[in-house]
C-alpha cells in the first residue's frame, strides 16, 4: 500500500525536524563552549582570593566549611536555619578527630556571630578553634604546618575570644572585659576564672582593653604586629598612685597604652565538647615581660601588637597641640604629669628592667618626646634592640637657656640611676646612651664634657665658691653652669645639632622676638638675681636685664655656645653625628633649613652619616638604620667588656 501524505501536513513534518536538528545543534554548539564539568581561567590574584577565602577576609566561610556543609547537604539550610545547622554539626562531632567539622565549627560559629551579633557563638567559634589545636588528649592537632587551616584556626580563637568578651555599644573600639564569670554557649556553659597576676604592670593596674584588630593604625611607617596565640589589646594604666610599690613606677607617662595579650585556656577541651561544660581560665601577658607561653608541653608564640598600642597612646595626644605654645610659656608640659609621677622631666618607655640598657632620647626646640614615635617604633620592632635597650625619654620646656636644661637632665639621669639601682649592682645602668635632635643634642653633649669654670667665668668676674648665696640657688647655678662627663653615659649620637649655632638663631630680630615672648623659670631669674646682689658683678646684672633664651644659645656669635663648641666631647665617650643636608650639592656647603652642614660637623665624631632630608630628620629610614647600627656596634662593645647582664626569661 502507499501511503500519500498531503502538502500540508508534509510541511508540518519537515517544520518539527528543523525545529528538532536547530535544538540539536544548539546543544551540540553549548557543549562545545562549556563541558558540564571544566575551568575558567583566572588570574594569579584571583586565584589566591578563590583559595584563600574565609570569614575573616571576605565574609564568608573557607573552601574548606563550604566542603563541610555539602558533605552534608546542608548548603542551604545553613543560609535560612544557621543555628539548627550548627546544633547538629555539634550533635554530629565524633568523640576524636574530625577535624574538618570542628574547624568548620569554628568558622561558622563565628560568621554566624558576626550576622547576629551574638557573642554566645564568638565565644563557641574560640572554644571549637581551641578544641582543634589543643585538644587536651595528648594527640595534638592533627593538621599539617602547610595546611591554610591551622593558621587560621588561631584567628579564628583570637577574633572569637575578642568579640566574645566585648562589651557591647562602645561604638568603633571593641573593648574586651576580662572578668571572671559564668557565659552561655550555644551548647551548654563555660565557666571562666581569671588569672589576676597579668593584671598590673609597673605597679599599675592595668584596664579598657582595647582589641588592636579593631585599630587601623595611621602615622607610622610599619606596623609591628607579632601572629601567634590570644587576642592583642592595647590596656590602660588605671589613674592615681601606683596600687604596688614597684621601682620606676613613678617614671611611666600616665597616658601609656600597654600591649598585651589575653589567654583563654580551655581545660579537657575536646572531650568537654560533648558534655557542654566547659572550665576555662583567663590570662593577661604584658608583652614586653612574655613572649611565649607553654601549652600542653609546647611553648607558643603569643600574638602582639606594640605599634597599634604606641599609635592608641599617641591618638589625640595633647604634646603635639603643646609643642610651640609650650616653648614660649614654659611649664605646660609638667602640669600635665601627675603629682604622683616624677618631677623632673625623665620617663621610661617600660618599667624599669635590670640588664637593659638605657637608650635616652632628647627632643629639639619646640617639639616633644612624641616626635621619636616612628623611631621607637623602629626599634621596638627589633628584638635584637627590645631585648637589650630600655628607652628613656626627657621631657623639657625648651625656650629655657641650654646650659639649665642641661642640668636638669643630667640631674635627672642621676635620680634614675639612684631609684633604679642604689647598689650600683647592674653593669648595664652604667653603659647608657643618649641621643639628641637638634637643641637635645646641645643638651646631649653636656653629659660628656668638662667645662671646668668657663660658663661660669663668662657671666662673672668673681670665683664661685666666693659668692654668698643661699644653698638653693648655689645648688642650680652649680648643676646649671659646671659639666663634667656623666659616669653612666658611654656614648652619644648627635641629630641635627647647631654645635656651631643655628642659621635662623643668627637673626637678630628672631632672638629678640624669643626674648619677648618666651617665659623664663622664676627659679633661675632669682637665683641669678641673687648671685648678682651678693657679688656686685655687673656681667650678672647684665643678664639679669636681658635673660637668655634657648634661641640666644643657638645663635652662632653666641660666645657661651662658642665656648660650648670649643670642648671637645670627652675621648672616653663614643660620639656620632647624623646630619641632614637637602638637596645633592656637596654636603659642606649645605643646610637642612635650620642648621647648617659646617654647624653640625664635629671633628671627634666616630662616625658621620649624612642624609638627604630636612631638619626634621630623626624618623627617616636613614636615621632611624644609622641609629640601629650604633646601638648593635654599642651592643658588641658591651658584651665584649662585659658590661650587661642577661634579661630575664620572657617564656610563661
Amino acid at each position: 500500500m502507499t501511503i500519500i501524505v498531503s502538502s500540508p501536513r508534509k510541511h508540518q513534518l519537515i517544520t518539527d525536524f528543523s525545529k528538532l536538528m536547530a535544538i540539536s545543534l544548539v546543544a551540540l554548539i553549548v557543549q562545545g563552549c562549556a563541558t558540564p564539568v571544566g575551568i575558567n581561567p583566572v588570574d594569579i590574584q584571583k586565584g589566591y582570593q578563590l583559595n584563600t577565602v574565609s570569614v575573616l577576609s571576605a565574609g564568608q566561610p573557607s573552601e574548606a566549611s563550604k566542603t563541610v556543609l555539602r558533605r552534608n547537604g546542608l548548603v542551604d539550610r545553613f543560609e535560612t536555619e544557621p543555628a539548627v545547622v550548627l546544633a547538629e554539626l555539634h550533635t554530629g562531632l565524633n568523640p576524636t578527630d574530625d577535624e574538618d567539622k570542628l574547624f568548620a565549627l569554628a568558622e561558622l560559629s563565628l560568621l554566624h556571630a558576626q550576622n547576629t551579633a551574638d557573642s554566645n557563638y564568638f565565644l563557641a567559634s574560640a572554644v571549637y578553634a581551641w578544641s582543634l589545636l589543643f585538644p587536651g588528649d595528648d594527640s595534638g592537632v592533627q593538621l599539617e604546618a602547610s595546611d591554610p587551616r591551622l593558621r587560621l584556626a588561631y584567628d579564628l580563637y583570637n577574633q572569637g575570644l575578642a568579640q566574645g568578651l566585648a562589651t557591647p555599644g562602645k561604638g568603633d573600639e571593641i573593648e574586651v572585659q576580662l572578668k571572671p564569670g559564668e557565659y552561655p554557649l550555644p551548647f551548654g556553659t563555660l565557666k571562666i576564672a581569671l588569672d589576676e597576676s597579668g593584671l598590673s604592670w609597673g605597679g599599675y593596674q592595668l584596664e579598657h582593653f582595647v582589641s588592636t584588630a579593631s585599630l587601623d593604625v595611621r602615622g607610622l611607617r610599619n606596623r609591628y604586629r607579632s601572629p601567634g596565640l590570644g587576642t592583642s589589646l592595647a590596656a590602660s594604666i588605671a589613674t592615681g598612685p601606683a596600687s604596688a610599690k614597684v621601682v620606676g613606677s613613678e617614671r611611666l607617662g600616665p597616658r601609656t597604652k600597654v600591649p598585651v595579650t589575653a589567654i583563654l585556656r580551655f581545660g579537657q577541651a575536646r572531650a568537654s565538647l560533648a558534655n557542654g561544660h566547659l572550665n576555662g581560665q583567663l590570662e593577661v601577658y604584658a608583652n614586653d615581660r612574655v613572649r611565649t607561653v607553654n601549652v600542653d608541653g609546647q611553648q607558643q608564640p603569643i600574638e602582639s601588637d606594640p605599634t597599634a598600642a604606641l599609635a592608641y597612646q599617641l591618638n589625640d595626644s595633647p604634646l603635639y597641640a603643646l609643642e610651640i605654645s609650650n616653648f614660649l610659656s614654659g611649664g605646660l608640659f609638667s602640669g600635665m604629669v601627675p603629682k604622683d609621677r616624677a618631677q623632673d622631666g625623665l620617663f621610661t618607655f617600660h618599667p624599669y628592667r635590670a640588664g637593659k640598657i638605657p637608650l635616652v632620647l632628647v627632643h629639639g626646640t619646640a617639639s616633644s618626646p612624641a616626635r621619636w614615635a616612628e623611631l621607637i617604633n623602629e626599634l621596638e620592632g627589633d628584638p635584637r634592640i627590645r631585648e637589650k635597650f630600655q628607652i628613656w625619654l626627657f621631657l623639657y620646656d625648651s625656650g629655657n637657656p641650654v646650659s639649665y636644661s642641661a642640668g636638669l637632665l643630667r640631674s635627672a639621669l642621676t635620680n634614675a640611676l639612684n631609684e633604679f639601682d642604689p647598689e650600683g649592682i647592674d653593669p648595664a645602668l652604667h653603659n647608657m646612651v643618649v641621643a639628641g635632635h637638634s637643641q637635645g643634642g646641645l643638651l646631649t653633649k653636656m653629659t660628656a664634657i668638662d667645662n671646668g669654670t668657663r660658663f661660669w667665668d663668662h657671666i662673672s668676674n668673681k670665683p664661685f665658691d666666693q659668692i654668698r648665696v643661699d644653698p638653693e640657688t648655689r645648688a642650680l647655678l652649680q648643676r646649671s653652669l659646671f659639666f663634667k662627663p656623666l659616669p653612666f653615659v658611654k656614648r652619644v649620637v648627635f641629630i641635627s645639632t647647631p654645635h656651631h649655632g643655628a642659621m635662623l638663631a643668627a637673626r637678630q630680630w628672631v632672638t629678640g622676638l624669643a626674648a619677648r615672648l618666651v617665659t623664663l623659670p622664676q627659679t633661675m631669674i632669682r637665683g641669678i638675681a641673687q648671685a648678682a646682689t651678693a657679688t656686685g658683678d655687673e656681667k650678672l646684672t647684665a643678664i639679669l636685664r636681658r635673660p637668655p633664651t634657648a634661641i640666644d644659645n643657638m645663635n652662632p656669635n653666641n660666645p657661651g655656645l662658642k665656648i660650648l663648641a670649643s670642648i671637645p666631647v670627652s675621648s672616653q665617650i663614643p660620639a656620632h653625628s647624623i646630619i641632614g643636608v637637602e638637596g645633592d650639592g656637596l654636603k659642606e656647603d649645605g643646610d637642612d633649613g635650620v642648621v647648617a652642614y659646617q654647624s653640625a660637623h664635629i671633628d671627634e665624631a666616630i662616625s658621620e652619616k649624612v642624609v638627604r632630608w630636612n631638619h626634621s630628620c630623626q624618623g627617616q629610614p636613614e636615621v632611624i638604620e644609622e641609629i640601629r647600627r650604633i646601638l648593635v656596634e654599642h651592643l658588641a662593645t658591651s658584651n665584649a667588656l662585659g658590661r650587661t647582664i642577661p634579661d630575664e626569661s620572657q617564656t610563661h
